[in-house]
């Protein structure tokens, strides 16, 4: 919180800002159950509450949400103990409650809100493709002029978000998620603690080259480096270290 400008958590017409989580669902490839991660709702959360912006979570369904295992700084494999935003999220009950009844994406109206923030985890990959509302309001949200921005394995919705005339909303964008040099890294890590065979792979496609196969200008700043890129009114944020690289482009998107 900045004291220089203390009026900023004081406004009288705040930014508002929806992001949406992924609910539970079970990964088609080793049977785990997977969810949303962390760091890609508490970073940007954290961001946004910095400049008073109001903040809802939304997920395609409705209802109460899990996270990743390893995305919780408590999780025995440590990957994420020293993320103490999360950490301090969790803990704070009012904000536990807002994962524990998100609000369904059906009823979200464009009109209430300046931003929207589509978060990832490993559920995206296998559960976005059935969510229609989910694609709908993205597609309607861009449409609209306002920031629209998906983060890591978020920007799965890119795979299924389609202009009215057909043509997906991410061809001739410039535009980032989680690339193929970190879902390596990520598959050789389960091959390496023998949680995977060899002849099988994490996730069960690749956003880089999902999006490069759509037409998309797909960039990275090389693995785990927090990056984000702006293409008008589309911000797309590589992995879970860019929660709030993406957060800062979208504020100063909105002129902040």
């Amino acid at each position: 919180m900045s004291l220089k400008n203390p009026n900023r958590v004081r406004s009288t017409n705040p930014k508002r800002v929806a992001i949406v989580i992924a609910n539970p669902a079970v990964s088609s490839v080793t049977g785990w159950p997977v969810g949303f991660w962390w760091s890609e709702l508490t970073h940007p959360y954290h961001e946004f509450a910095e400049k008073g912006y109001e903040v809802t979570v939304f997920s395609p369904n409705g209802g109460p949400c899990e996270a990743d295992a390893m995305s919780d700084p408590n999780d025995p494999s440590g990957y994420s103990s020293s993320d103490l935003i999360s950490q301090g999220f969790m803990h704070t009950p009012s904000l536990r409650a807002l994962i524990d009844d998100t609000k369904a994406i059906a009823d979200l109206n464009i009109a209430d809100f300046d931003a929207l923030v589509v978060a990832g985890g490993q559920a995206p990959m296998f559960s976005f493709e059935s969510a229609t509302d989910l694609h709908a309001k993205f597609v309607e949200f861009y449409q609209s002029g306002k920031v629209t921005a998906a983060l890591c394995h978020g920007t799965a919705i890119l795979r299924y978000a389609k202009l009215p005339n057909g043509e997906y909303l991410a061809k001739g964008k410039t535009v980032t998620g989680f690339a193929n040099v970190e879902e390596d890294f990520a598959d050789n890590a389960v091959w390496d603690y023998g949680l995977l065979s060899r002849d099988k792979h994490l996730m069960p496609w690749r956003i880089e080259d999902e999006l490069k196969a759509l037409g998309a200008n797909f960039v990275q700043a090389g693995l785990w480096r927090g990056f984000a890129i702006r293409d008008g009114n589309l911000i797309t944020g590589q992995q879970n270290f860019s929660g709030a690289e993406t957060a800062k482009a979208i504020i100063e998107a909105l002129g902040e």
